[in-house]
Protein backbone atom coordinates (compact mmCIF):
# COMPACT_ATOMS: atom_id res chain seq x y z
CA UNK A 1 0.00 0.00 0.00
CA UNK A 2 1.52 3.01 -1.06
CA UNK A 3 0.15 6.62 -1.06
CA UNK A 4 2.18 9.49 -2.30
CA UNK A 5 0.93 13.25 -2.84
CA UNK A 6 1.48 15.54 -6.04
CA UNK A 7 -0.07 18.89 -6.86
CA UNK A 8 -2.62 18.33 -9.50
CA UNK A 9 -0.59 20.79 -11.72
CA UNK A 10 2.26 18.84 -12.05
CA UNK A 11 2.90 16.58 -14.75
CA UNK A 12 1.38 13.06 -14.94
CA UNK A 13 3.71 9.68 -14.44
CA UNK A 14 3.92 6.28 -14.28
CA UNK A 15 4.51 6.06 -11.25
CA UNK A 16 2.05 8.21 -9.96
CA UNK A 17 -0.69 4.84 -9.85
CA UNK A 18 -4.14 5.65 -9.73
CA UNK A 19 -4.41 9.48 -9.57
CA UNK A 20 -6.95 10.98 -7.14
CA UNK A 21 -7.80 14.43 -6.48
CA UNK A 22 -9.05 15.10 -2.91
CA UNK A 23 -9.85 18.85 -3.38
CA UNK A 24 -13.55 20.07 -2.84
CA UNK A 25 -12.89 22.66 -5.08
CA UNK A 26 -11.38 22.02 -8.60
CA UNK A 27 -8.21 23.65 -8.93
CA UNK A 28 -8.13 26.99 -10.37
CA UNK A 29 -7.00 27.09 -13.96
CA UNK A 30 -7.04 23.56 -15.13
CA UNK A 31 -9.72 22.48 -17.77
CA UNK A 32 -11.64 20.03 -17.34
CA UNK A 33 -10.50 18.44 -20.41
CA UNK A 34 -6.61 18.91 -18.95
CA UNK A 35 -7.83 17.00 -15.70
CA UNK A 36 -5.87 14.15 -15.85
CA UNK A 37 -7.09 11.61 -12.56
CA UNK A 38 -9.19 8.83 -12.36
CA UNK A 39 -11.26 9.85 -9.65
CA UNK A 40 -12.38 12.92 -7.81
CA UNK A 41 -13.12 12.77 -4.02
CA UNK A 42 -14.67 16.37 -2.46
CA UNK A 43 -15.80 14.52 0.69
CA UNK A 44 -12.91 13.29 1.56
CA UNK A 45 -11.78 17.13 1.78
CA UNK A 46 -11.44 19.23 4.92
CA UNK A 47 -14.84 21.03 5.38
CA UNK A 48 -14.94 24.15 3.74
CA UNK A 49 -15.45 25.86 7.38
CA UNK A 50 -12.57 24.14 8.49
CA UNK A 51 -10.40 24.98 4.94
CA UNK A 52 -11.57 28.31 5.56
CA UNK A 53 -10.35 28.56 8.94
CA UNK A 54 -6.64 27.11 8.63
CA UNK A 55 -6.28 29.08 5.44
CA UNK A 56 -3.04 27.52 5.24
CA UNK A 57 -1.31 28.83 8.00
CA UNK A 58 1.62 26.63 9.34
CA UNK A 59 0.90 28.33 12.70
CA UNK A 60 -2.46 26.28 12.64
CA UNK A 61 -1.17 22.98 11.00
CA UNK A 62 -1.28 20.90 14.13
CA UNK A 63 -4.71 21.76 15.25
CA UNK A 64 -5.98 22.17 11.24
CA UNK A 65 -4.56 18.26 11.39
CA UNK A 66 -6.58 17.21 14.26
CA UNK A 67 -9.37 18.43 13.44
CA UNK A 68 -9.45 17.44 9.72
CA UNK A 69 -8.61 13.60 11.09
CA UNK A 70 -11.61 14.20 13.70
CA UNK A 71 -13.81 15.17 10.11
CA UNK A 72 -12.58 11.98 8.49
CA UNK A 73 -14.56 9.02 11.19
CA UNK A 74 -16.61 7.77 9.10
CA UNK A 75 -16.27 9.30 5.84
CA UNK A 76 -16.94 6.26 3.39
CA UNK A 77 -13.93 7.53 0.56
CA UNK A 78 -11.51 6.94 3.13
CA UNK A 79 -12.10 2.99 3.36
CA UNK A 80 -12.11 3.59 -0.36
CA UNK A 81 -8.72 4.86 -1.02
CA UNK A 82 -7.55 2.28 1.20
CA UNK A 83 -9.01 -0.40 -0.96
CA UNK A 84 -7.80 1.49 -3.99
CA UNK A 85 -4.31 1.09 -2.28
CA UNK A 86 -4.30 -2.60 -2.17
CA UNK A 87 -1.42 -3.61 -3.94
CA UNK A 88 -1.64 -0.29 -5.87
CA UNK A 89 0.01 3.09 -5.84
CA UNK A 90 -2.10 5.58 -5.32
CA UNK A 91 -1.21 9.66 -5.92
CA UNK A 92 -3.58 12.04 -4.32
CA UNK A 93 -3.65 15.14 -5.84
CA UNK A 94 -3.78 18.76 -4.40
CA UNK A 95 -3.67 22.23 -5.57
CA UNK A 96 -2.59 24.07 -2.17
CA UNK A 97 1.53 25.43 -2.42
CA UNK A 98 3.02 24.06 -0.05
CA UNK A 99 3.37 20.12 -0.53
CA UNK A 100 3.98 19.65 3.83
CA UNK A 101 1.42 22.42 4.88
CA UNK A 102 -1.64 20.62 3.73
CA UNK A 103 -4.44 18.78 3.86
CA UNK A 104 -3.37 15.85 1.26
CA UNK A 105 -0.44 15.65 3.42
CA UNK A 106 -2.32 14.70 6.39
CA UNK A 107 -4.41 12.24 4.44
CA UNK A 108 -1.55 10.26 3.12
CA UNK A 109 -0.14 10.10 6.49
CA UNK A 110 -3.18 8.63 8.02
CA UNK A 111 -3.60 6.38 4.99
CA UNK A 112 0.10 5.12 5.54
CA UNK A 113 -0.60 3.95 8.97
CA UNK A 114 -0.65 -0.21 8.79
CA UNK A 115 -2.75 -1.79 11.57
CA UNK A 116 -3.69 1.32 13.30
CA UNK A 117 -7.44 2.78 13.60
CA UNK A 118 -8.92 4.67 10.52
CA UNK A 119 -8.83 7.63 12.84
CA UNK A 120 -7.65 8.32 15.91
CA UNK A 121 -9.94 11.05 18.07
CA UNK A 122 -8.00 13.08 19.99
CA UNK A 123 -9.49 15.08 23.30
Amino acid sequence: MTFQIKRVYEPASTADGVRVLVDRLWPRGLRKADANWSQWMKDIAPSPGLRRWFHHDPQRFAEFSRRYRNELVGVAALGQLRRLGRGHTVTLLYGAHDPNINHAAVLASLLRRKNSPAVVRQG
